[in-house]
């Protein structure tokens, strides 16, 4: 019963904390409590795990809020590398909602806003299945999820553009990247578009954006022929979309890039590189 609910379940955790890793252990204690649980408790067994997981990564997520604080650099969200628009993992009501972008977006919300939000707009649960979840009101519920609404719908005038066409750009994007031609790289940039790196202190990155077109592409140029040379790169899915995979000569990957295609330009307007090795080794239910 627990393992036909378990890729909602990391779906769920995933989203309210950015991390695989993290997702995974919110899961599996899920998984323990469900073991033991009495069921005269068990309303349904997915509202039952639902909730265990949504309090569990709700707590979770205050710590990590306090440590990312104290985070090297900017701090990204772990890709879901292999994680296509066909996998389980992206079947949500928001078809976007595993991006970096959006996911960067969230971080806006308090975590009460960012669980009733997923809950409701991603996971199309109902205000009173929302309230007993977060045991609040069902009209507190209700404010929880237009606040947190208002706030993503201000930060998301970008997120209409068809996907379609934002995955052929990005994937006209990456191929550039590949071949390192810099005429290529900045006609597909924004001339305002930055460029994020998460190394987390643990690994060489850039600490600060790198922002404009011209920068921007020779920097992403630059990183394409280091990891060619040391291994190999390859244009594959991640985290719903597409992405650019680098990996080491013995197939480990060291580097993920997604990008955000910007609405009406048809242009890139945000690059998001994560280097971090604690980032980049975590299993999800689909790989």
């Amino acid at each position: 019963m627990f393992d036909q609910h378990r890729t909602h379940l990391f779906s769920i955790a995933y989203r309210m904390l950015g991390s695989a890793a993290g997702a995974e252990d919110v899961v599996q204690d899920a998984y323990l409590r469900w073991d033991s649980a009495d069921p005269s408790t068990v309303r349904t067994p997915k509202e039952y795990l639902s909730t265990t997981v949504a309090r569990l990564a709700l707590d979770q997520l205050r710590s990590a809020r306090a440590r990312r604080e104290t985070y090297v650099g900017p701090w990204l969200p772990e890709p879901l590398v292999g994680v296509d628009a066909r996998d389980p993992l992206a079947d949500t009501v928001l078809a976007e909602s595993l991006s970096t972008a959006f996911i960067l977006l969230l971080e806006k919300l308090t975590p009460p806003q960012r669980a009733a939000f997923l809950l409701r707009e991603v996971f199309d649960f109902d205000h009173e299945e929302i309230s007993r979840i977060l045991e609040t009101t069902t009209a507190n519920a209700r404010q929880l999820v237009a606040r947190a609404k208002r706030q993503m719908a201000s930060g998301r005038p970008r997120f209409d553009a068809e996907e379609a066409e934002a995955e052929r750009l990005a994937g006209e994007f990456f191929k550039a990247c590949t071949t390192g031609d810099l005429k290529d790289l900045v006609a597909l940039l924004e001339s305002s578009v930055v460029a994020w790196s998460d190394g987390g202190g643990m690994f060489a990155a850039a600490r600060r954006p790198v922002v404009g077109s011209e920068r921007v592409a020779r920097f992403i140029a630059s990183l394409a022929r280091k990891w060619t040379s040391a291994g190999s790169v390859e244009i594959a899915p991640v985290s719903g979309g597409l992405g650019l995979v680098a990996r080491s000569k013995d197939g480990r990957v060291r580097a993920v890039t997604t990008v955000e295609v910007a609405r009406g330009s048809g242009r890139v307007c945000a690059v998001f590189i994560v280097v971090n090795p604690e980032k980049l080794s975590a299993r999800t239910p689909a790989g």
